[in-house]
């Protein structure tokens, strides 16, 4: 073969290449956010249906490779978060069952670690506390250990609620909001929100809120997970604050620059002793600046919203809605519809 004739057959060899890599670049770039999807679905325990099986189905059939899946697994049940910070044993059992059972069905390899991993999870026990984890743009997780039932001990708050992630959100598009403040949160539950701008928002000091007495341990055992505490930045304490029982003075020593609060808006009965509270929050002279006042609800009874609007009203209470957040970046059920009100005196 003559060196031009090489030559030839090299530059077609270079063109060929270089046809393929943007193709090649195209489906690393789509198999990376496929597994960035299942991580963020898998380690906030959201229901096995809603992850997109069906692109594992097609990867699988186009390599034929137990490679997807050992990836897969690193990102979910061999991620060094699962081992420090795991969903239910349940949860992940069924997860493995279920991707044993797609793998089958495409026909690829058996693979050890796939098995082993649901062997571990097989002979479990199970618990009535499990973590759920939700990665924050910076790429960190913020992990919160849950009950598994709704309603635990005679309370809601031992689980993470949908209005705490869109509040959590809302604040990630805005954390000039909340930089170099000192932020009350009202019945902040398991943590989700109050733990979300300390870590994304740079607030000066924050202070977590609840009343009931398992939710405060909860939420003290959540705050002490995510690195938190009196001596960090920003200085954080969990206080109990009962809203029939404070008073104005109480609430002035604490010098909230900003109050927030999510799903807290879901029984009447409560709601009077919330409008009264913001109302002392809200009472200042007129030399000083009143504080940025944030309710975040989940509309599940119009009614019940409707009638806490009504009181804030004739509290002498102005309310306005707030823009949605810019990015999906929590994943959770968007079906039911979700507000930020404003509250302002």
């Amino acid at each position: 073969m003559s060196i031009s004739e090489r030559c030839a057959r090299w530059i077609v060899g270079i063109v060929e290449v270089n046809k393929c890599s943007p193709r090649m670049a195209q489906r690393s770039a789509e198999t990376a956010e496929i597994l960035k999807e299942f991580s963020a679905l898998f380690f906030a325990m959201r229901r096995l249906a809603a992850l997109p099986w069906t692109a594992v189905e097609e990867e699988l059939q186009n390599s034929r490779s137990p490679g997807f899946i050992s990836e897969l697994l690193a990102q979910t049940c061999l991620h060094p978060l699962c081992q420090k910070f795991p969903p239910s044993v349940r949860y992940r059992r069924l997860f493995l069952s279920e991707l044993i059972k797609r793998q089958e069905a495409a026909g690829c390899d058996p693979l050890d670690e796939l098995y082993d991993a649901l062997a571990e999870v097989v002979g479990a026990e199970e618990s009535s506390e499990s973590f759920r984890s939700y990665r924050l743009p910076c790429g960190a997780f913020v992990s919160l250990l849950e009950n598994a039932a709704l309603i635990s001990g005679g309370t809601t708050g031992l689980v993470t609620w949908e209005a705490a992630l869109y509040l959590a959100e809302w604040a990630l598009d805005h954390p000039q909001l909340f930089a170099g403040r000192t932020v009350l949160e009202l019945g902040s539950g398991v943590g989700m929100s109050g733990i979300s701008i300390c870590r994304s928002c740079s607030p000066r000091r924050f202070v977590f809120s609840d009343c009931h007495p398992a939710v405060l341990q909860k939420l003290r055992q959540n705050v002490r997970l995510n690195g938190l505490g009196s001596d960090s930045r920003p200085a954080v304490r969990v206080d109990r604050l009962d809203w029939t029982t404070a008073t104005g003075e109480e609430l002035r020593a604490i010098g909230a620059d900003a109050v927030v609060a999510a799903d807290v808006v879901f029984d009447p009965d409560l709601t009077g002793s919330l409008v009264q509270l913001l109302s002392k929050l809200l009472q200042r002279p007129s030399t000083e600046a009143q504080p940025l006042v944030l309710i975040c609800s989940t509309i599940r009874n119009p009614q019940t919203y409707g009638g806490f609007k009504l009181q804030l009203e004739k509290a002498g209470l102005g309310h306005e809605a707030m823009s949605e957040p810019a990015r999906h970046v929590f994943p959770y059920d968007r079906a039911t519809p979700i507000e930020l009100l404003k509250v302002f005196r």
